[in-house]
């Protein structure tokens, strides 16, 4: 198990036992906007969805305070379809939103990425109105490269590189 330290986050591995944290994830407003609705309502489909998607790629973020509240989920997507890199991705609940959080967990896991996994080039993909994640990518030092279109969504998206 890998799991990864800021210093108020924890990024830890999604088990099955974070099933109703994955449901009220995916969906809030902002990952049904952002990413899509996948219909997951269930504590039940959230534990097939956790089997089938998460891995070892995406961690679960954790606030370290003596609560160890999930805040999100921040990884390295690999292999996605019509991306020649891996790709960083995050999504925050909406309550967790102008914290931080996604700006110091997505900087440790690019780190980790290129010091620990040697992954050359990392890529990240936003949509062309989600602002806020394109500038958290700028802060980490991913660089805005062009509008490209992915199978699976309806608009082109922005697509960022690291140097």
């Amino acid at each position: 198990m890998t799991s990864l330290r800021t210093e108020r986050l924890l990024l830890t591995d999604v088990t099955e036992d974070d099933a109703e944290f994955v449901v009220e994830l995916l969906n809030d407003p902002g990952w049904i906007r952002n990413i899509g609705d996948r219909g997951v309502t269930t504590i039940e489909a959230a534990r097939a969805y956790i089997t089938e998607r998460f891995g070892k790629s995406l961690w679960l973020v954790v606030r370290e305070a003596a609560t160890r509240e999930p805040v999100g989920m921040c990884g390295l997507v690999k292999g996605r379809e019509g991306l020649n890199f891996p790709d960083i991705g995050y999504a925050y609940l909406a309550r967790h939103a102008g914290h931080g959080y996604a700006t110091e967990a997505a900087a440790v896991v690019l780190r980790h990425a290129q010091e620990v996994l040697r992954i050359g080039r990392i890529a990240a993909v936003t949509g062309p109105g989600n602002v806020a994640s394109q500038r958290v990518l700028e802060k980490i030092g991913l660089r805005f490269v062009q509008m490209i279109d992915l199978p699976g969504y309806a608009e082109p998206s922005c697509y960022f590189l690291t140097d």
